[in-house]
């Protein structure tokens, strides 16, 4: 009781002088420290991870014998609109709007380098878009959107799939990363605005980008790339 008291007065000082993406990530720490045995659900926080076509950074992992859990958070207010289709869905707040990217397109892509970088089949890995900040949603979502009770969510996956020595085969590669000087913030970040600049991989899944031409609307005629998985990936880019 007393960590508890403690972690929630040093949370409400770093409030004045926080992020809003920063405030979010924190709740989703603090819940999955509350409503999570850590002897049974290993906790990464803020991992990034390399691949051949760039890095990817992850909020959360959970690691269990009942798969591995990718966490993405998003702290928003007011009303949220989005499809698993859309490429953006929208906030709606004090009578704006505001666009961003779908999540469940940046959880994809964490997910496809995740299972490369630790050889395992993408079927042991579930990912879970969690937005904190008192949301609404106003259309309906997919069943891993959630926008409260992240513990009973992990929690109903109660069926093992990774053994002990799988567990502690995924924790050493995942410590090693925080070993590696090159993973920054900054160098992920960089390798962000160089692979969405690429002509020739797909800034989302990493497949190879193709030559296509649009077959109706307004753009019918037109050439544009399209990543060559579609259509589980459909990112396209206009031809500059």
């Amino acid at each position: 009781m007393e960590l508890i008291i403690l972690l929630l007065c040093l949370f409400i000082v770093a409030l004045p002088f926080a992020s809003k993406g920063w405030l979010g990530e924190m709740q989703s720490k603090f819940n999955m420290w509350i409503g999570l045995n850590s002897d049974v659900y290993q906790r990464f926080h803020n991992v990034i991870v390399p691949s051949a076509n760039g890095t990817t950074q992850i909020d959360h992992l959970l690691i269990s014998p009942f798969g591995v859990f990718i966490v993405e958070t998003k702290n928003l207010k007011g009303w949220v609109f989005g499809s698993e289709k859309q490429a953006k869905w929208t906030q709606f707040l004090y009578g704006n709007n505001y666009s961003f990217q779908n999540p469940l397109r940046q959880t994809y892509r964490q997910k496809r380098v995740l299972s490369k970088y630790l050889n395992l089949d993408d079927s042991t890995i579930r990912t879970v878009v969690y937005f904190v900040g008192n949301c609404t949603f106003k259309t309906d979502m997919p069943h891993n959107v959630i926008g409260g009770r992240l513990a009973s969510y992990i929690k109903q996956y109660q069926s093992p799939i990774l053994s002990a020595q799988e567990i502690e085969r995924i924790i050493e590669k995942l410590n090693s990363l925080r070993l590696d000087s090159t993973l920054t913030t900054k160098n992920h970040v960089k390798s962000l605005r160089e692979r969405h600049n690429s002509n020739t991989a797909c800034p989302r899944c990493g497949s190879s980008l193709v030559q296509r031409t649009a077959k109706q609307g307004a753009n019918a005629g037109s050439s544009f790339l399209g990543c060559s998985n579609y259509p589980r990936c459909r990112f396209t880019k206009n031809i500059s």
